[in-house]
């Protein structure tokens, strides 16, 4: 006799099916970047968030909306409306659909094609701002668009990835990824724009290597350290407003890089390495490079939060960067050096290790 499989239904496929795309988040790969990309024998470790389906920010979007559920803020099948860059509205598409919530994003003319078309296929709403704010650029117009939709929408509920400290919380799984991949850090490199993975990524890092350094990468023309607000080509970093769950203190250094020095750092790992990502993981891949050849012997991690595919009309078009003078600028060997962070306005790769918090954000 013949067998035959029987594959029975479940009872709550819905439940099973939203429950198995949420464990798709985590457990991301680490490689090792040394030479050709990094000089004389040393390297850095990187964690590769691109592998999670959206990006680093699926994190703390499922960790966002499971808690505020948890609290009751965000009830059953009510809507989510937040301001986005990118990366964050693809994880509250993802948690959306895990959830069963409504999703309906604000942006702006900055996001790319792709990215609003991805966006839609998975059924979020978008909102795109028209002008920036005289104070706080597109950033605050996107936030001020998204209070406006939350009064047209009882019941809607904002994550708030800025100011919500569910954000930073969203963290620890993936330091321990990294305690159980690697037996020492040294110094983390992160990227900032929300503040989130940075603090609570190096929160829990320090518990076990209470000596770890961390440094923070900014774009020029972002405010989060102090200089002044410019228009920003890069996305995914920086920032034109002051995001509480940004830990200043938690800070030994910071740099900011330029968007033509990211688009070199992405364009030459991708061709030695065939690893590589967006603006955010080319500024973070600059400075861990730095880093690695000027601290031998150190154990350094950095945090690349995304992968290449997003960017193919922008760091890997050339069109784009001609039209954008980002071609052929090889970085410098070495950072510019700024005693405190406001001492004058940088414009290219530029380091500070006296980081403090800038007045403006009231901190």
């Amino acid at each position: 006799m013949s067998s035959q499989a029987v594959f029975a239904r479940p009872e709550k496929a819905p439940f099973r099916r939203f429950s198995t795309l949420s464990l798709s988040v985590g457990n991301t790969p680490l490689t090792f970047l040394s030479d050709p990309f990094v000089p004389g024998g040393g390297g850095f470790w990187a964690k590769l968030e691109g592998f999670n389906p959206g990006g680093i920010k699926d994190r703390p979007a499922l960790h966002m909306l499971r808690q505020a559920r948890a609290r009751g803020d965000l009830k059953p099948g009510a809507t989510v409306i937040e301001s986005t860059s990118g990366t964050l509205g693809l994880g509250l598409a993802l948690a959306g659909i895990v959830f069963g919530h409504p999703v309906v994003l604000v942006t702006d003319p900055g996001m790319e094609p792709l990215m609003c078309r991805l966006l839609a296929s998975y059924g979020v709403r978008l909102e795109t701002v028209t002008e920036p704010s005289p104070v706080g650029g597109w950033q605050q117009a996107r936030r001020d668009r998204v209070r406006h939709l939350l009064g047209e929408s009882p019941g809607a509920y904002c994550p708030d990835q800025y100011n919500n400290p569910d954000n930073v919380d969203a963290y620890p799984g993936l330091a321990h990824e990294l305690l159980n991949q690697l037996p020492q850090i040294d110094t983390l490199v992160c990227s900032v724009g929300t503040g989130g993975h940075s603090a609570g990524i190096s929160s829990v890092l320090r518990r076990h290597f209470p000596g770890l350094r961390l440094a923070g990468v900014d774009t020029v023309g972002s405010t989060i350290f102090g200089q002044p607000a410019r228009p920003r080509l890069m996305r995914g970093l920086g920032s034109s407003i002051h995001p509480r769950n940004v830990d200043h203190d938690a800070f030994d250094e910071i740099h900011w890089v330029a968007p033509a020095e990211a688009v070199w750092a992405c364009r030459t790992l991708a061709a030695l390495h065939y690893v590589s990502g967006g603006w955010s993981t080319g500024a973070v891949a600059l400075v861990a490079r730095w880093l690695a050849r000027t601290q031998p012997g150190r154990t350094i991690v950095a945090i690349f939060p995304d992968g290449p595919w997003r960017y193919w009309d922008s760091v890997y078009d050339d069109e784009y960067c001609l039209a954008h003078g980002l071609l052929g600028a090889v970085p410098a060997d070495e950072p510019d050096l700024l005693r405190v962070p406001d001492e004058r306005e940088v414009h290219r790769w530029t380091r500070c290790p006296g980081v403090r918090a800038p007045l403006a954000a009231g901190l």
